[in-house]
């Protein structure tokens, strides 16, 4: 579509640009929307979570294919993340699913999660051996305790609100610490946005906790300024957050913040 300029039009619904983001105040950007895996992907990822025996318990296998099949996160955190072979930490990786997905795109380098919660990594180590996947280590680990050495990408993927605000802090200047010149962290998380997605995901979040599928409690949720803040103090500089939902109910938004390389 053209709007009487010599050029296509951006914004093929109208002569001018939409409105910033309410949230935000960032306006659109030409991102392409990340989706979730297709079926076949998904099955293919969970098969690796099946019990072993042909009547065990398969909740965990339904949730993975679930949640592979609904939410963008991890296919919308590999296209944030440059494809150069810095090894990845992924702090509060649940059962690891980010390296799944990850080696289903052919990205071979180093993978590191940590997670608080002993089953989930015990789970997803199995998986990691079943599906005989290279250079992807999980191990037990609070994240608000010392973090592992590293010098690469760092992602914090629905995690960061299960922290109160000074500890959230922390969390990221650790994270930021370990990210190295060229390259990116990729924070997922709610925001408090005070909306219908934003009252949505505190109800289940602490559904979660009360069912025991989470830890812990959810404690405080950031808003996009802070954590902009946050990040531009720890020597990165950090996009405008942009939704990442998907066909889920949650309030997700994606922040990608990179630290720039050195100079020559």
């Amino acid at each position: 579509m053209r709007c009487g300029r010599s050029g296509p039009c951006r914004w093929p619904s109208a002569c001018s640009p939409p409105p910033p983001d309410p949230v935000t105040g960032a306006l659109p950007t030409a991102h392409s929307p990340a989706s979730s895996l297709d079926t076949g992907e998904a099955t293919a990822i969970a098969r690796a979570f099946l019990p072993e025996r042909s009547w065990g318990n398969r909740s965990t296998y339904y949730y993975v294919r679930a949640k592979l099949g609904s939410d963008p996160l991890y296919n919308g955190v590999l296209q944030a993340l440059p494809d150069d072979g810095l090894p990845l930490l992924d702090l509060g990786c649940g059962l690891g699913l980010l390296g799944h997905v990850a080696r289903l795109h052919g990205r071979t380098q180093p993978y590191l999660g940590v997670d608080l919660d002993a089953g989930k990594i015990d789970r997803g180590a199995r998986a990691v051996r079943r599906a005989a996947l290279h250079a992807l280590d999980l191990r037990h680990l609070d994240i608000q305790q010392p973090l592992p050495r590293h010098s690469g990408h760092v992602a914090v993927l629905d995690v960061l609100h299960y922290l109160d605000a000074h500890a959230q802090a922390s969390l990221l200047q650790a994270a930021a610490a370990r990210v190295a010149p060229g390259g990116t962290l990729v924070l997922r998380s709610p925001l408090d946005t005070g909306d219908g997605r934003d009252r949505a995901t505190r109800l289940t979040d602490r559904l979660g906790w009360l069912s025991g599928w989470m830890r812990t409690r959810p404690r405080h949720y950031p808003t996009a300024g802070a954590l902009q803040r946050l990040l531009d103090k720890a020597g990165l500089v950090a996009e405008a957050p942009r939704r990442l939902h998907g066909r889920t109910p949650f309030n997700s938004w994606l922040l990608v913040a990179t630290r720039p390389p050195v100079a020559r």
